[in-house]
């Protein structure tokens, strides 16, 4: 239930967000209603964090600030759900909590967690739209693979596109993966993704995910029954900005010595959320688990992931291409595919690329 609970969550948030939050009344509010706002707000975080001290010590930090009158400027719902919000990253040091105004809002738990079909459908038509977070498919000079995933939907909707994006690449001689501006999401989703990478029929346990709340703890595996499979060099992307599940892949990918890092360390989030209403329309997200890699025995909370060829985020893409290209020129025999393979190499050293043709042949 751990994994399903959080899928529903991130799906829920995002709907939340990008549909009504910001149509939802910015209630005027007063001291008495602050106050209400914190004390509700410290109890659920001393119920749900994964961190019980650092849950009773940001939340009597916001309780003193409140009552020294530190929110009064705060007079609407929606101005103390945002220097909420930043409190509480800063107190805590944990980037995933945050904090937006929703109208209606229910907190979720048991059977409630499972949607309807109608639901379903609905984000699943809401995935497509987005194209399964997919940016970009691309074979680059080489016959490298490129793909940009900006984030991780629930395996129900994106599964069968991630499949789909890998068969396009089973022809290449290397793959770069670029999650430089993904975001999070999904930890199944990650585990489905990864599964690509290793043999048909590999069954390897990638994290465990302990739930403060409900005390359970689950394991995320690769999926031995993925068909599609991807046996060449990976290489991925990170920045400052690849953050939480993005994260994760690219934690494991890298634990599991399975694929090579390029580009800057990640931003440091791995406590997955749950969300709560506060009061006032406020809901909160209050990190509620803790992933734990299963070759490392921790995780990259605070730390971000650390790649293994550190540069500029801005320069990644350029960085890892050459040095596929470097492997392959290594690698292929004298003649015309090797000349091909330096002249190649020497245009992307120079940030260079072949221009495309649009006339015939023999046209001047």
């Amino acid at each position: 239930m751990l994994g399903r609970k959080k899928f529903v969550a991130a799906v829920v948030l995002g709907a939340l967000v990008s549909l009504h939050a910001s149509a939802a009344p910015d209630a005027a509010l007063n001291a008495s209603g602050r106050t209400a706002i914190v004390q509700t707000l410290v109890a659920k975080m001393n119920a749900n964090y994964i961190e019980p001290a650092v849950a009773e010590r940001v939340g009597i930090a916001i309780a003193r600030k409140n009552a020294d009158g530190g929110y009064a400027n705060a007079a609407s719902a929606q101005a103390f759900s945002a220097v909420l919000a930043q409190d509480l990253r800063e107190l805590s040091g944990d980037l995933h909590f945050g904090t937006t105004v929703y109208e209606g809002f229910r907190e979720r738990s048991g059977s409630a967690d499972v949607p309807d079909r109608a639901k379903m459908e609905e984000w699943r038509e809401q995935a497509a739209r987005r194209g399964y977070d997919i940016e970009k498919i691309e074979r680059l000079p080489g016959n490298v693979g490129y793909i940009e995933l900006r984030g991780f939907g629930g395996p129900e909707f994106v599964g069968a596109a991630y499949t789909a994006a890998m068969s396009l690449m089973a022809g290449t001689d290397a793959l770069i993966l670029d999650l430089r501006r993904n975001g999070g999401g999904s930890p199944a989703s990650v585990a489905y993704l990864m599964s690509h990478f290793f043999p048909l029929g590999d069954e390897r346990h990638l994290i465990d995910m302990y739930d403060r709340p409900t005390g359970t703890t689950r394991q995320f595996w690769t999926v031995k029954t993925v068909a599609q499979r991807y046996d060449k060099p990976v290489y991925v992307l990170t920045s400052a900005r690849t953050f939480s599940a993005g994260e994760d892949f690219s934690y494991g990918i890298q634990a599991q010595k399975r694929g090579i890092l390029v580009g800057e360390t990640t931003g440091g989030g791995s406590n997955p959320v749950s969300w709560y209403g506060v009061g006032q329309d406020i809901i909160v997200a209050i990190p509620t688990a803790r992933a734990t890699n299963a070759v490392t025995k921790t995780n990259w909370e605070h730390v971000g992931v650390k790649p293994d060829i550190a540069v500029p985020a801005a320069q990644a893409l350029q960085t890892a291409h050459v040095t596929i290209l470097r492997t392959l020129v290594s690698s292929a025999k004298e003649g015309k595919e090797r000349t091909e393979l330096q002249r190649l190499l020497a245009m992307v050293e120079k940030g260079e690329s072949d221009k495309p043709v649009y006339t015939l042949r023999g046209e001047r």
